[in-house]
């Protein structure tokens, strides 16, 4: 089952020629999920080729660089003729500024577009075998980060074992899977734990938005897969990460390898390193070792099972 994140916005607070403001698409199993929505998102989207059909949107916080693509963002899904509802997910205490900026200029969409507040601990959305946790994050604004969590997948299907048992092949082996004891001919029963291995863990994303380095970013996803955080400095501008509620990459770096993530995604880089990453990856590498980047906008990454080359 496919999971793909694209980066639509890597920038910090100003654009730069060639990084946009924030934007996460993520793409599961023909949904389509957006994580801010930075000036320009809409454009962000027709040059990367994601397309529009998202049904959620979740807004880390109400700063310009993370919202001001939304009034664009819904027109353009105006012009394309959309009906489909759309339901935005806003830090709680920011729903009416959020919903004044939905209507900006008067002009109201022509779908119905949901606003709901959610806070540290909500499932913001329940999916089919996924959810998205909501969690607390330190900024200088009401502020949140997401999670994308997947349930647990059945276990592996010893088919030798269940043909040993004396199980015949056919639909006794999905009753067993799906977790139901089956009974033999001879009235022997046969239990799904004498077949199916222990549940695999299924794939996770964490997005901090902006945040200087938190515990809750440890704590909301177990060891997960990719964890996209805020990098806005280098180590030479670390008093000011701190002062405006920001991370350096190194901090990124530690969170990431403190939750035991496989992947660190740094991103929100300041306008002052435009063309200079080479310093966020070092500081980063030198405490985290799984695999760390600074994606450019359009990086496009595929997130398999943790046992994919089992």
């Amino acid at each position: 089952m496919p999971l793909r994140v694209t980066f639509l916005g890597t920038a910090g607070a100003i654009p730069t020629t060639e990084r946009n403001p924030s934007g996460i698409f993520v793409a599961r199993e023909g949904e389509q999920l957006l994580f801010d929505a930075g000036e320009g998102i809409q454009r962000q989207m027709m040059r990367f080729g994601t397309g529009f059909s998202i049904s959620h949107l979740f807004v880390t916080h109400l700063h310009g660089d993370h919202v001001l693509g939304i009034p664009g963002l819904l027109q353009t899904m105006a012009f394309n003729d959309r009906e489909k509802p759309l339901s935005i997910h806003t830090p709680r205490g920011t729903r009416r500024r959020l919903t004044d900026l939905v209507n900006a200029l008067d002009n109201r969409p022509s779908f119905p577009v949901h606003v709901t507040e959610v806070g540290d601990g909500d499932v913001a959305y329940r999916a089919d075998k996924y959810e998205v946790r909501a969690f607390d994050v330190d900024h200088d604004a009401r502020a949140i980060g997401y999670a994308l969590v997947e349930d647990d997948r059945k276990g592996r299907f010893d088919r030798e074992r269940a043909e040993e048992l004396g199980v015949p092949v056919g639909p006794k082996f999905s009753t067993l899977h799906e977790g139901d004891p089956v009974e033999l001919e001879d009235g022997t029963v046969v239990e799904p734990e004498q077949v199916v291995g222990d549940p695999r863990p299924g794939r996770s994303i964490v997005y901090t938005g902006d945040t200087r380095p938190t515990a809750a970013t440890i704590e909301v996803a177990d060891e997960p897969d990719l964890l996209v955080h805020d990098a806005t400095f280098a180590d030479d501008r670390a008093d000011r990460a701190a002062k405006t509620a920001h991370s350096t990459a190194r901090q990124a770096a530690e969170i990431a390898s403190r939750a035991g993530a496989d992947r660190l995604a740094l991103v929100h880089i300041s306008s002052r390193y435009a063309g200079r990453i080479d310093g966020h990856l070092a500081e980063a590498r030198a405490v985290f070792d799984g695999d760390v980047f600074v994606p450019d906008d359009g990086h496009e990454l595929e997130i398999p099972y943790p046992d994919a080359d089992d």
